[in-house]
């Protein structure tokens, strides 16, 4: 069993077919479909099953799985190494965010970074917290922004910052602007909020329902928006309310098209996570962008990681 086989194998399962993982990895499918039968011959169980949407895992490939993620992962560490060997200046940062991280706080942090390490190949890419996670965890991204705790023993996560919660409303609104003694005022509102689904539940996406049903109010009238975009136009257009990150909204707040409700009875923040995979090796840059994401007036937070591999 070699490296190429387990990616091979890992690639198939993210792609969800032989075709799109031969694509991704520049390969003949038939030349995919050899390399997993070698792989099945050698282990003596099939690591894949036929289903109606593609491939999936057999019982075996789910068991094969993790390990399969932490060689591919642990074989990136190597490469990252032996770069930062060459040169401390140079090389590969990774980062992966919850997309209303992503914002303009995060983006002044990464702007920093660059100005400081002009030599560094930065990349960002968005995800769910779970995702986050496993992007972190497979070793696809060095460091991982989320919200809510991930206690997994391969990850260590840790509490950066705490984002501000606040009512958006349209500027036209009556109670734009205004200060209103109760959440509860609002209960004939409509609402947005993200899908709520517990696979791909993120604390703002909970936190209106268990607002309101603090307050006694069980039910409310919301609609999913799965977009922040999309859902920052809808409210501007007078069509509802939402509970955003105060940091979304700064450039609409300029502009004059939103506006926020402030509430004597609500107080809420989302705590925000740095996570890193255990064991994993951190570069000097990448401590230097994670040094930064602790410090900035916009995410700060309690420094806690060491300089090197974490354990």
């Amino acid at each position: 069993m070699d490296s190429d086989a387990l990616l091979t194998f890992v690639t198939i399962h993210q792609a969800n077919g032989f075709s799109r993982a031969a694509e991704i990895l520049g390969r003949s499918q038939p030349a995919i479909s050899r390399r997993i039968a070698l792989l099945e011959d050698e282990l003596g169980v099939p690591v894949f099953e036929r289903a109606a949407g593609g491939v999936v895992l057999s019982q075996a490939g789910r068991a094969l799985l993790p390990h399969a993620e932490r060689v591919l992962a642990a074989l990136r560490d190597a490469e990252n190494a032996i770069d930062t060997m060459r040169t401390e200046t140079a090389g590969r940062v990774s980062i992966v965010a919850v997309g209303t991280l992503a914002g303009t706080n995060l983006t002044t942090i990464l702007k920093r970074f660059v100005t400081d390490h002009p030599k560094i190949d930065l990349s960002i890419s968005t995800a769910t917290s779970a995702e986050v996670s496993d992007l972190v965890r497979r070793g696809e991204a060095m460091i991982g922004l989320r919200y809510l705790l991930d206690t997994a023993p391969d990850i260590i996560c840790e509490h950066i910052a705490s984002e501000t919660m606040v009512v958006v409303c349209a500027a036209e609104h009556r109670f734009a602007g205004k200060t209103l003694a109760s959440l509860a005022t609002l209960s004939g509102e409509p609402w947005f909020a993200f899908r709520n689904a517990y696979d791909q539940r993120e604390t703002f996406a909970d936190n209106i329902f268990a607002q309101f049903q603090a307050r006694g109010i069980a039910e409310i009238r919301w609609t999913p928006v799965d977009s922040l975009n999309a859902k920052k136009r809808l409210i501007e257009a007078g069509l509802g309310l939402a509970l955003l990150p105060e940091s979304a909204i700064d450039e609409e707040l300029r502009a004059g098209s939103l506006a926020t409700i402030r509430l004597a009875d609500l107080d809420v923040a989302n705590p925000v996570f740095a996570v890193v995979r255990r064991g994993g090796y951190l570069s000097a840059a990448t401590l230097n962008l994670l040094a930064l994401l602790r410090n900035a007036p916009s995410l700060a937070g309690k420094p806690v990681l060491s300089r090197q591999s974490q354990t």
